[in-house]
Parts: structure tokens; sequence; C-alpha cells
């Protein structure tokens, strides 16, 4: 299956007074792509997963590239594709591109916790096999 697919505008919020995005910005915007995917591609909004069945995917680990810069009014083209999944984890990719310019590659590790114990589960079947189905194609 292709990567999940996001758009957004990059906003004055977004941008220092150059109107280039301040860097911490973008992993806001990362998260945005994360809890997009999760609410369109699996069904499983951060409402109902946070406030009703408390759990939570705080983000392990990220590394970032950037590769250009994004600035005020540039429509960024977000892709998030699954490299890896463990038993609690995923590993993803996330790329963003503005008219097929690379901007940034973020590689993370997402981890399924269980909120009121503050450890971690084991992904739910239904949405293992959601998630392994934006798995990305190995050659």
């Amino acid at each position: 299956m292709p990567a999940f697919a996001h758009r957004n505008a990059v906003m004055f919020q977004h941008c220092d007074p150059a109107g280039i995005v301040f860097y911490p910005r973008y992993f806001e915007m990362i998260n945005e792509v994360v809890e997009v995917f999760f609410a369109r591609a699996l069904g499983w909004s951060f409402r109902q997963m946070h406030m009703v069945e408390r759990l939570g995917v705080p983000m392990r680990r990220l590394a970032t590239d950037f590769h250009a810069a994004s600035r005020l009014g540039d429509e960024l083209d977000w892709s998030l594709a699954v490299t890896r999944i463990g038993g609690a984890s995923a590993e993803i990719e996330i790329r963003a591109a503005c008219e097929s310019e690379a901007r940034l590659t973020a590689r993370g590790t997402l981890v399924l916790v269980d909120l009121d114990r503050m450890t971690s589960t084991r992904w739910p079947e239904g949405r293992r096999a959601t998630l392994e189905s934006y798995a990305e194609d190995r050659v």
C-alpha cells in the first residue's frame, strides 16, 4: 500500500520573522501527521485512544533531516510509512515536500502505552493489521 498522505499549509504561526518555518514547529506538524494518520487510516482518533481507551502513542525516538527551508504560504505534502512493527512499537518514516522538493525526512518510533499504568502494551490485533497495511514495500 502507498504511504499515508496529508497536506497542510505553512501558516504565520509556524514561521520566524523571516517567514521561514522555525524548526521546532516542524515537530508540531509531524505530530499532526501522526494524529491524522491514526484518525483517518486506523479509524482510531486520539480522543478515543486517550480519553476513552486510556492509551497513547508517545514518540520514543525521532531523528530528523532538514533538506530545504519552507516558507509562509507553502503547501507541504506529507507522507507516513510504517517501516517496522514490534509488539508495542511502530517505527515510522515521515517525509515532507513542497512541489516535489524534499523539505524534511523524519524517522521515529511510536510506543503504545497504557496511560494509567505508564507501561507499554501490545497493539490490538485489528489496529496492528491496519498498521501493517501501511508498511513500506521492501524489495
